[in-house]
């Protein structure tokens, strides 16, 4: 047993912690509050923007067509799937304006995806980071998801001037599409920061994240009309009822409402707008208070 050096005090544990506490010390990495974490992140606003920017700028910084590439990898799976499944399937049959019907799907849907996908990565990605700096673990994520937001303005470049080729002129409803897409920001950003604390301390969950987004999308009416799929007594009310109000569907669906004349009000399930607001609340705030509690657990380990 060691013996305390001559003129040093010995303290209880419990009269550590009162003496910590008078003279105003903390414990190292301790979880803030959640009003007190909110207001650290409001703080690095800055920071979390000129990060998802850098991201993005570096992200095809290797490529010969360098930034090009945003546009053109959602344009050439849109392509990829309108030969396997417009043409080869057939799942145009029946559905107005297919092009921007598949184009509108495929944009929105890797916008989810996408920000799915770069949360998995969000501590694991930048282990460096969170171990050598103090700041709100929550700014990877939300960063991530930002740059992801940015991507997709950059894309809507090019979905604007298919949706024009084909016949889809600019009016009142394109006003629509600012919504829907804040609201889908906000479940993206949610959702994503759910997935960074669960690969934190499970990373398997990364290797199984790309068959679980796979599964999401087919059931998502990217490539095919929900509406005709669910006609008829074919599916149960159930199935028929989570599939319309599957998330990813709702912003997809809301999106081909504000963009494309054929796609209709008759179209949407009852409450869409109701809906996508309640999914896009429910997972931004559960998504940031789940993350929020295990702040002093990451990088750790």
């Amino acid at each position: 047993m060691t013996t305390p050096a001559p003129g040093i005090p010995t303290y209880a544990p419990g009269e550590l912690a009162a003496l910590a506490a008078r003279h105003g010390l903390k414990v190292s990495g301790a979880r803030p509050s959640l009003p007190a974490y909110i207001g650290q992140l409001w703080g690095r606003r800055h920071f979390i923007a000129a990060f998802a920017t850098a991201k993005l700028t570096a992200q095809y910084s290797q490529a010969k067509l360098g930034q090009i590439w945003q546009i053109m990898t959602p344009l050439l799976n849109a392509a990829v799937y309108y030969f396997i499944f417009g043409v080869l399937l057939n799942t145009r049959h029946g559905v107005e304006d297919f092009v921007p019907f598949l184009v509108t799907g495929v944009f929105i849907w890797t916008f989810t995806s996408s920000s799915i996908t770069a949360g998995t990565r969000a501590i694991s990605g930048n282990i460096g980071l969170v171990r050598a700096l103090h700041f709100p673990r929550a700014s990877l994520p939300v960063a991530l998801a930002l740059q992801q937001l940015q991507q997709l303005l950059f894309s809507l470049g090019a979905l604007t001037l298919i949706l024009l080729a084909f016949g889809q002129y600019p009016r009142p409803s394109w006003l629509l599409a600012v919504p829907a897409l804040a609201l889908q920001a906000l479940f993206n950003t949610g959702v994503s920061m759910a997935v960074a604390r669960l690969t934190a301390k499970t990373p398997d969950i990364a290797q199984l994240m790309p068959f679980l987004l796979r599964t999401w999308m087919y059931a998502s009416g990217v490539m095919w009309s929900l509406e005709q799929l669910l006609a008829g007594d074919r599916v149960p009310h159930a199935v028929m009822v989570a599939l319309e109000y599957n998330p990813a569907a709702l912003y997809i669906n809301l999106m081909r409402f504000a963009l494309i004349d054929s796609y209709g009000a008759g179209q949407l399930p009852p409450h869409a707008w109701a809906a996508a607001a309640e999914w896009a609340l429910l997972c931004g705030v559960a998504g940031f208070v789940y993350f929020w509690k295990a702040e002093e657990t990451y990088g750790r380990g």
